[in-house]
């Protein structure tokens, strides 16, 4: 495991890894379908690299009809 897979991001972090806008993001929160996150309080909320990957792999399709049970 790299060190920077434990890495904490921050939402703007997070959403350039994950090429999302932080409103699209704020929506997965709040329908409970994105990846894990840490409120560590009321403006202050954050994601493991390694999470955000793995919540990204795990959405992987091998056809193009393929779709997301959880979209």
């Amino acid at each position: 495991m790299d060190a920077d897979d434990n890495e904490w991001l921050t939402l703007p972090q997070a959403a350039t890894l994950m090429r999302m806008t932080k409103a699209a993001i704020a929506q997965l929160r709040y329908r409970g379908v994105g990846p894990k996150f840490y409120r560590l309080s009321a403006k202050t909320i954050l994601y493991k690299r390694s999470e955000v990957i793995a919540w990204m792999e795990s959405r992987a399709c091998t056809r193009t009809d393929d779709v997301l049970a959880s979209s």
